[in-house]
C-alpha cells in the first residue's frame, strides 16, 4: 500500500523527510540559498527540523516504538 493512503507511514515519511533535510542542510550548504520553488519544501523542513529539534526528535521515538511493538 502506498504512503498516501496509511496514515501511519505518511507521518514516517514526513519525519523521514524533515530529519533528513536537516541532516543535509547541516552538512553541506545545498538548502541554504534555495527558499522558493522545489528546493523551498526541503528547506522549510529543514527549518521545522532545527527549530523544533526536541519535539521531532520525540515524535521519531514515538514512532518507532510504535513501529516495533504495534
Amino acid at each position: 500500500m502506498s504512503a498516501i493512503f496509511n496514515f501511519q507511514s505518511l507521518l514516517v515519511v514526513i519525519l523521514l523527510l524533515i530529519c533528513t533535510c536537516t541532516y543535509i542542510r547541516s552538512m553541506t550548504a545545498i538548502l541554504d540559498r534555495r527558499k522558493t520553488g522545489f528546493l523551498g519544501t526541503f528547506w522549510k523542513c529543514a527549518r521545522i527540523g532545527e527549530r523544533k529539534s526536541p519535539w521531532v526528535a520525540a515524535c521519531c521515538l514515538v514512532m518507532a516504538v510504535v513501529i516495533l511493538f504495534y
